[in-house]
């Protein structure tokens, strides 16, 4: 089988490979998948890189996190609790925190853990069906789980115009609660509207602090999500109402920085102290590694019912063969790209991806 394999930390150009290797065999409790399509996230790369919050032994398969495509096979003795031979599936990869090395997606065969594999119907497009277990995942846990953001409230977020920004604005929308949405460029306000946020407020001419005090008003905003962090996440606690809370689950500011100063975000130690705000972390990798299979699963069989019932949109991927690696691992990281890349295998041609 074919396999893109990184064979040591680097820039992902300079150190994957195309290779040949043998297709691997399921033990007790895995599956055997024939991938049908896996996306190329930022964070992928990151762990190509050694930037990330953990790293694989090297040589390694790229690709950490999600995938569709249909059982092959099924380890002896293996309690499939419903599954079988054939039966389309996401593969929720995400590696653990803590726990065990996963295999990389970006190969045509892999071996998985039944108790992540998640069904999924034929209507669901492979490209929808193979990004359900990181981003639509992620945004479902930052609002319903992490903050419990109630109807008719307030809830701030940055890079709105980001993948899970998008998620967030839709499911906040069907859960009734408001949101504020952080962009930097004027041109992405008008499209941030069209898709539902209430208030935009660009930071390239507007002030994130009095616009949020006269949007939110005496109340203020208790509840925020941020994945840039840096100087905006720094804003963001401060401009939350006291006993506010932010929680950060990206660094987009941090990005191919090498300045230990840049690898921050400057709290006002007044506003914290004494508006008593909490500023903590969400890495979905340790949520995997903190939750009972079992929970995961409901989790994101949940998404799948949000995005079966087209509360949450997911849009379409832009497929490559195995062998066009460097034209989408460019592609996954260009600025304002819209469209995510996907490594697309067996019959997952153009067509088939949609």
């Amino acid at each position: 089988m074919r396999a893109l394999v990184a064979v040591g930390a680097g820039e992902p150009t300079d150190v994957l490979r195309l290779e040949s290797r043998p297709v691997p065999t399921p033990s007790a409790g895995q599956a055997l998948i024939r991938v049908k399509a896996t996306p190329i996230h930022a964070s992928d790369l990151h762990v190509l890189r050694g930037r990330y919050g953990f790293s694989p032994a090297f040589p390694a398969v790229g690709g950490h996190m999600e995938c569709v495509g249909r059982i092959a096979a099924l380890g002896s003795d293996t309690d499939t609790e419903g599954l079988r031979v054939g039966e389309r599936v996401v593969a929720a990869v995400v590696p653990a925190v803590p726990g065990p090395p996963v295999a990389g997606t970006w190969q045509e065969y892999l071996v998985a853990d039944t108790r992540r594999l998640l069904p999924v119907p034929d209507h669901l497009s492979d490209s929808s069906a193979c990004q359900l277990a990181v981003n639509p995942l992620t945004a479902l846990l930052l609002v319903t789980r992490e903050l419990d953001v109630q109807p008719d409230e307030w809830l701030l977020q940055t890079a709105a115009g980001s993948t899970v920004g998008r998620l967030v604005i839709q499911l906040s929308r069907h859960l009734g609660v408001h949101t504020i949405n952080v962009v930097r460029r004027r041109d992405a306000v008008e499209e941030i509207e069209a898709l539902g946020g209430d208030e935009v407020i660009c930071t390239e001419d507007e002030n994130l602090l009095q616009r949020v005090a006269e949007i939110a008003g005496p109340v203020g905003v208790r509840k925020a999500v941020d994945c840039v962090a840096g100087p905006l996440g720094a804003q963001v606690s401060q401009a939350l109402a006291p006993g506010g809370e932010v929680v950060v689950y990206g660094a987009l500011s941090t990005h191919r920085q090498t300045d230990p100063a840049a690898l921050t975000i400057p709290l006002q130690a007044r506003s914290v102290i004494y508006g008593t705000k909490a500023v903590r972390g969400f890495w979905l990798n340790r949520w995997f590694g903190t939750v009972s299979p079992a929970e995961a699963l409901r989790a994101l069989s949940q998404v799948r019912g949000l995005v079966a019932d087209e509360v949450l949109s997911i849009p379409r991927g832009r497929p490559f063969p195995l062998e066009r690696f460097a034209e989408a691992v460019s592609l996954a990281e260009a600025p304002a790209h819209g469209t995510k890349p996907l490594f697309v295998f067996e019959d997952g041609r153009d067509e088939d991806v949609r």
